[in-house]
């Protein structure tokens, strides 16, 4: 039985209770931001325009587009079943995402702000009868008002970093109040799990992570033709998922390795793609020529720095560039994710500030499928190294290719953990249909 709601769980339900009138101000701040949908600016109080399915429900989680993308094999598995899912996400960057990839008949809604009113408003809409919950988004309102309801929770790809571990441990009885309300936590890896337990999540499995199994990015045959043409018999190097101080350190690799190779192309993809601006004045106040994706250009052969500011194209990136460094390290970020590249055959560069995949980096750098590299010289003679030595180069992506396919096996131990749920889901309900 979960423990009664500690002090600081009162005090955050009841000012998000006094702040819930307050939403409509909120909402249309993040709407002038582009951060919401106009159109569906009623879920995120837990209203819907779309009626529930008959059956039995699956609500699965995701806090934004890399929580979804890994999720994404789970949840066309679970709907393969027959059985009904339902999506909530958070942001506009994952909705899109999911009109392009959910399977058919799987509902998305965003999910709702974290007031107790919206968050019962919406459970007796959708009445889901098994939730489950992608790595780390955890809402206290959203828990506590579904495990009130007696539907089972899982966390699934369960991600706790040391860093929040540490600020947890201050608020150890708020947390494992929490904790307690799953039935089941399914950690990403066994560090992931050890500070789950010791936080208080009663039962605690590792399973893997998810995003070891997740298919390469796509790219479209066409606009990859283009972009291949465009950049034909030059030298590229790219840049992906970078953050504020990581493009400027590009770029002054950048001018540094032209001069040893003519006709060097950079392609910089920034982690949030309204930056794009951003970068490409950067380059032009470091002297050279830039060109902008998100105004439909490809490079020309003066072009010195292409920025890829636009959503869901990293798969023409890792397909094109040999070698990339992978952003979000050389900041204090915590590290992007390195999978992407690997199974599409770049060989990996990388800063020291990586545990959020703490794990996949030490096993690609142990493999030599990836190399660390500290500062903006290190970066700089890493590409140089690189492109000097196509065969080594080749050897690297080969050896990244190798150790994220050796990682994989989570979607199928997610499942058969899953799996008890899942047939209990199926069983005849008493009486028909429990919620026709």
């Amino acid at each position: 039985m979960t423990a009664r709601l500690t002090g600081v769980l009162r005090t955050y339900r009841l000012l998000a209770s006094v702040a819930a009138p307050f939403a409509p101000l909120l909402l249309s701040r993040r709407l002038k931001r582009g951060k919401e949908n106009p159109a569906r600016l009623g879920e995120r109080s837990g209203n819907s325009n779309i009626a529930r399915p008959e059956g039995s429900l699956v609500w699965l989680h995701a806090a934004s587009v890399g929580e979804l993308v890994a999720a994404l094999p789970l949840i066309e598995r679970i709907a393969a079943r027959d059985v009904n899912v339902l999506v909530t996400t958070g942001t506009v960057t994952s909705s899109e995402l999911a009109d392009r990839r959910l399977p058919a008949g799987v509902v998305h809604q965003f999910v709702p702000l974290d007031a107790p009113r919206f968050i019962r408003r919406f459970l007796d809409r959708w009445k889901p009868d098994l939730a489950l919950f992608v790595e780390s988004d955890l809402w206290p309102n959203m828990m506590i008002e579904t495990s009130r309801r007696d539907v089972p929770m899982i966390l699934i790809n369960g991600r706790l970093s040391e860093n929040s571990f540490k600020r947890w441990r201050y608020l150890p009885r708020t947390i494992g109040n929490l904790l307690q309300r799953f039935d089941l936590c399914l950690a990403g890896t066994p560090a992931d799990a050890s500070r789950l337990s010791e936080l208080g999540a009663p039962r605690v499995l590792t399973s893997g992570n998810l995003k070891l199994d997740v298919p390469p990015p796509p790219a479209d045959a066409e606009r990859l033709r283009d972009l291949s043409d465009a950049i034909a018999g030059r030298s590229v190097i790219a840049a992906t998922s970078t953050h504020p101080g990581e493009d400027a350190l590009m770029i002054e690799a950048h001018k540094r390795l032209r001069g040893n190779f003519p006709g060097l192309l950079t392609l910089i993809a920034p982690r949030h793609a309204d930056r794009g601006s951003d970068v490409a004045a950067l380059a032009q106040a470091a002297g050279l020529t830039a060109a902008l994706r998100s105004r439909g250009e490809l490079p020309k052969r003066a072009t010195d720095i292409y920025v890829a500011d636009t959503m869901g194209e990293l798969g023409l990136i890792y397909r094109l560039a040999p070698v990339v460094f992978v952003g979000g390290s050389l900041v204090r970020h915590g590290g992007q994710n390195p999978i992407e590249p690997a199974k599409l055959g770049a060989a990996i560069l990388h800063g020291p500030h990586v545990w959020n995949f703490a794990e996949i980096y030490g096993a690609l750098d142990g493999a030599r499928g990836a190399d660390a590299v500290l500062d903006e010289d290190r970066l700089t003679a890493a590409f140089a190294a690189l492109l000097n030595d196509p065969q080594a180069c080749a050897r690297s992506a080969t050896a990244a290719r190798t150790t994220v396919d050796a990682l994989g096996g989570a979607l199928e131990r997610t499942l058969q953990s899953l799996d008890p749920y899942l047939m209990h889901l199926l069983l005849p309900q008493r009486g028909g249909a429990r919620h026709a």
